[in-house]
């Protein structure tokens, strides 16, 4: 059983891909799946992840605070920049360019984790750069926003830390917590829990392509040109700046990862909850396509070609 619900989750790339797909020709399948639905489900997304930290984790980035800073600053500076000059590149309509700076300003994503390990990367440290990015989104994420797409439509900077909050930090510290109080519990749910994040995950990103539809086809390759750019970049960025930084193979990869791949769900409630334009949210939602597709293909890649052991 928990072989098939492995399979199952590894799979995570085909699941957001069909669903997105689907939801261009019909939308009414997955358009159900909006509002509170949403911001429930990436609740449930981030607590699955505070069950997955334990305290020691946070111990972890004492032992690795070269790696961990470089993944950090590689995610606030390399993303938020490639999103704003994505958008410029190619002359994205105003709505499209503003969801693609706020979803490259959010933190790295959970499934990062998973394609770490299918990577055969370092999963400790990716676990600890995702939980440091996610903390301090809660005034990154704003704060980069206001900033780079503040020129385009007016941002609510408070607003968009308040819900950052709500959305982020409670479910992953109740998460913690949970963890810490129960742990056998949570073993069990475990075998779950990731599955049940790549349905979510899968249902968010149809559910905006699908009420959005129209005007996806409509932008067609330009949006998908500057979404797919602005991943391409995070990889290939993230892993050139730890080759530099003279890290190893490993940690280039597992940087590489981390930056290349966003927490898009929380781009999606943040763009729903803050911005009037429904179209602000659809960047978000084709960047879960983009990021778990690439991701996917860059870890059977280099699960392939193993680094050596020293």
């Amino acid at each position: 059983m928990s072989r098939v619900l492995t399979l199952l989750t590894n799979a995570f790339p085909v699941w957001v891909l069909a669903g997105g797909i689907t939801a261009l020709f019909q939308p009414a399948w997955f358009t159900w799946f909006s509002g509170p639905w949403i911001v429930w489900g990436l609740a449930v997304i981030m607590l699955g992840m505070g069950l997955t930290l334990t305290f020691e984790d946070f111990r972890a980035v004492g032992r690795m605070p070269r790696a961990v800073a470089l993944g950090f600053l590689a995610q606030f500076t390399i993303m938020p920049f490639l999103g704003w000059a994505m958008g410029r590149l190619f002359g994205l309509p105003v709505p499209f360019a503003v969801g693609l700076i706020l979803v490259a300003c959010c933190p790295g994503g959970t499934a990062s984790n998973v394609v770490t390990y299918l990577a055969g990367a370092n999963v400790c440290l990716s676990v600890v750069m995702t939980m440091c990015s996610t903390f301090a989104a809660v005034i990154m994420t704003p704060l980069l926003t206001s900033w780079l797409a503040g020129t385009l439509v007016s941002v609510d900077a408070w607003g968009l830390f308040w819900s950052t909050c709500q959305v982020v930090i409670l479910p992953v510290v109740l998460g913690l917590w949970i963890n810490r109080l129960a742990p056998r519990l949570v073993q069990r749910a475990q075998l779950v829990l990731p599955l049940m994040s790549v349905v979510v995950i899968a249902l968010i990103c149809a559910s905006i392509i699908g009420g959005s539809a129209a005007a996806v086809r409509g932008a067609g390759l330009r949006l998908l040109g500057a979404v797919f750019g602005l991943h391409a970049g995070g990889f290939a960025l993230g892993y050139a700046a730890a080759r530099l930084a003279r890290f190893d193979e490993v940690v280039a990869r597992t940087v590489s990862i981390e930056v290349g791949m966003q927490n898009s769900g929380l781009g999606v409630v943040l763009a729903r909850r803050h911005f009037a334009d429904p179209l602000t949210a659809v960047p978000c939602a084709i960047s879960s396509v983009f990021h778990s597709v690439i991701g996917s293909v860059l870890a059977g890649w280099w699960r392939w070609h193993r680094p050596p052991v020293r």
